[in-house]
């Protein structure tokens, strides 16, 4: 996937690819800067790393007129990474809802993650790199979007376990587990070889068995006393 193609899917439109503008435009929008930010990161580089007047340059503008949409880089940092949870969420949303029976919707939803790390997605590098690496606002805002993976995952246990007749103990501490082991892999994954991918993937789903097998078991004798 290129990055053109991301930035469409993202509601960036175009905006990405291609090669900083030799003269300074008349107008801008936050679109604009997101995307110039996007250009300047990559695989060593952080949006944390950044310099106002790098973005401005790169968008094509005067570094005043950066103002007229961000308050400061931290504020176009929580924009890229709302921007990135927001694009993430949709596509593990769309592995589930494609999950037929005999296939594991865990599974799917891990390739589909692996997929989207490997297809150079800038926002979701944003949204793995700048929790450890940003700012406080950066890695407050990083932690608000774990905690949708995590209140959309927990609802899914919940509703899974109601359709099967059975209890998962603390569902949302379950959720929490797994969201946070998926995030800590992705951050490993960026530093290591795609081949290492379908390893990845499969300790990875042994992993969140044994965390559902353990919340049933608890949950069973939970229900048992």
């Amino acid at each position: 996937m290129t990055v053109r193609t991301l930035a469409s899917a993202s509601g960036v439109t175009g905006l990405i690819a291609g090669d900083s503008q030799a003269g300074r435009k008349p107008t801008i929008v936050r679109e604009d800067l997101i995307a110039a930010a996007l250009r300047l990161t990559g695989a060593h580089r952080s949006v944390s790393t950044l310099s106002l007047r790098e973005v401005a340059r790169e968008a094509g503008i005067a570094p005043n007129s950066f103002y007229r949409q961000f308050h400061d880089m931290d504020e176009l940092a929580v924009a890229l990474i709302d921007l990135a949870g927001e694009s993430l969420r949709r596509i593990v949303g769309d592995a589930r809802r494609r999950a037929v029976a005999g296939r594991s919707i865990v599974r799917g939803s891990l390739e589909a993650f692996m997929e989207r790390l490997r297809a150079d997605d800038k926002l979701l590098h944003v949204l793995l790199r700048e929790g450890t690496v940003g700012s406080d606002a950066f890695k407050r805002a990083v932690d608000r979007q774990l905690r949708f993976f995590e209140d959309e995952l927990r609802a899914d246990l919940v509703r899974i376990a109601a359709a099967q007749g059975i209890v998962f103990h603390e569902p949302g501490l379950v959720a929490r587990a797994i969201t946070r082991l998926v995030f800590a892999a992705g951050g490993t994954a960026l530093d290591s070889p795609p081949e290492d991918d379908e390893r990845l993937v499969d300790e990875l789903s042994h992993m969140i068995r044994m965390l559902l097998r353990g919340a049933h078991a608890m949950g069973q004798a939970k229900r048992a006393r």
